[in-house]
């Protein structure tokens, strides 16, 4: 039809008005066609000029995108389309798509629809080419929420794969408080049994109070630990967001680090820098840093904060977490300089009521490898005895790194968050 379109148009002068009006006729068929399949697509599509002004777009855009006013009153603005997009970070994306000059690539977003599901957007810049010239550009947005909650589905199924672990090693946990609350009653059967034998008289002074106090004791023990395995059994309940994590971290370095400092313990911190996002639960993250953070402080103070007080003053006690961006992925080093680990607790470290403290539950760790594990994330250690431990956290990048197409015609590797 295109090519019809252009011949006649060449032949213009010597139609009759029959033929111009037959030709029109089919012209706005094709367009009405045309039209019908641009409404139809399962893709949000916005067209724009070279300055990212709006000529036209689909229904579905509008609908994924959280616009400030509705795309038919905006048609024909002098303003570029991100001026109308509430979400900052995908306005931010496209204005530095121009800045760049940027005619092709790709990023991933979340957002937050206005009753308060999340939704993953993948929004991709596209060049529109008209005989072989840069003619505009187009934003298409793909909706990929189903498959980002299947990821999520399938990762907490492989969590509670561990449940049986975790069952095999409450029941263990269980056997002993139950074993000394059995003695303990035992004992006080067989004291009142004496005393009735014996004129009803009583024990010794606090005999039997001091088994009931054991007994309390074990039976708080026996609820702390129901509750814990109730909270490591638990799924992980992640809202997962696109989140920078060097600012996350930021944040939390600020809150903690005075702790570390009154201990004589400096610390470090080197974000990426690399302004990059990862799909995570900000809550659950700051829970997996405070939680590594603070066994970090454990093992510092243990090996530092013996008699003699001038180790403080030398500073050698130190924290540090370091992030860095490689290969597509966010990595988070979380290292110390404190008493490190032996080759069994290393071994060891993830499994359920594992601990080196004398308070502790030993679920800690477990939580922090669940957590990681749900944001799709990895977790290595490596310690030595006397010398430290360093937690490697790794984290996939949810964007696409694509071949960027300039509008000079020049190929450039590049990759905006």
């Amino acid at each position: 039809m295109r090519g019809y379109v252009k011949r006649v148009k060449q032949k213009a002068e010597k139609l009759s008005k029959e033929q111009v009006l037959s030709l029109l006729e089919d012209v706005v068929d094709e367009n009405e066609s045309l039209y019908s399949v641009f409404e139809s697509l399962s893709t949000g599509l916005l067209i724009t000029d070279d300055n990212f002004r709006l000529l036209r777009s689909n229904t579905i855009a509008e609908s994924w995108l959280p616009f400030s006013e509705h795309l038919e009153d905006i048609l024909g603005s002098e303003k570029p389309i991100w001026e109308y997009i509430e979400d900052e970070d995908i306005a931010d994306f496209l204005r530095r798509c121009l800045e760049k000059n940027v005619t092709n690539s790709s990023e991933d977003f979340s957002t937050v629809t206005s009753g308060g599901t999340v939704r993953f957007l993948t929004v991709t810049i596209a060049p529109l080419i008209n005989e072989g010239v840069l003619n505009g550009k187009m934003i298409l947005v793909r909706d990929i929420t189903e498959k980002k909650n299947q990821d999520i589905l399938l990762h907490r199924m492989e969590n509670l794969a561990n449940l049986t672990n975790l069952a095999a090693g409450m029941a263990h946990e269980i056997k002993n408080p139950l074993g000394a609350i059995s003695i303990h009653i035992q004992l006080i059967q067989k004291a009142l049994a004496k005393a009735r034998e014996n004129e009803d008289k009583l024990p010794a002074k606090k005999f039997v109070e001091d088994h009931i106090d054991v007994v309390n004791e074990e039976i708080d023990h026996l609820n702390k630990l129901v509750m814990d395995f109730l909270l490591a059994v638990r799924p992980v309940k992640a809202q997962l967001e696109l989140k920078e994590p060097d600012k996350l971290i930021d944040g939390l370095v600020s809150f903690f680090k005075p702790e570390f400092n009154g201990e004589g313990i400096d610390v470090i911190y080197r974000p990426s820098e690399s302004g990059k996002k990862i799909l995570l639960d900000e809550k659950l993250f700051r829970d997996v840093i405070m939680n590594i953070s603070q066994n970090s402080l454990a093992a510092l103070k243990s090996k530092y904060s013996g008699e003699d007080s001038d180790i403080k003053s030398e500073g050698i006690a130190k924290f540090c977490i370091s992030n860095t961006v490689r290969e597509n992925k966010f990595i988070i080093t979380i290292a110390d300089n404190g008493c490190g680990m032996s080759e069994e607790s290393l071994s060891k470290i993830f499994e359920p009521y594992y601990t080196t403290k004398a308070n502790g539950t030993g679920l800690g760790m477990t939580m922090v490898y669940k957590i990681i594990k749900e944001f799709s994330g990895d977790i290595i250690v490596d310690s030595k005895e006397g010398e430290g431990t360093a937690f490697t956290i790794t984290f996939p990048i949810p964007q696409k790194d694509t071949k960027l197409l300039t509008s000079d015609g020049g190929d450039h590797d590049h990759s905006y968050n």
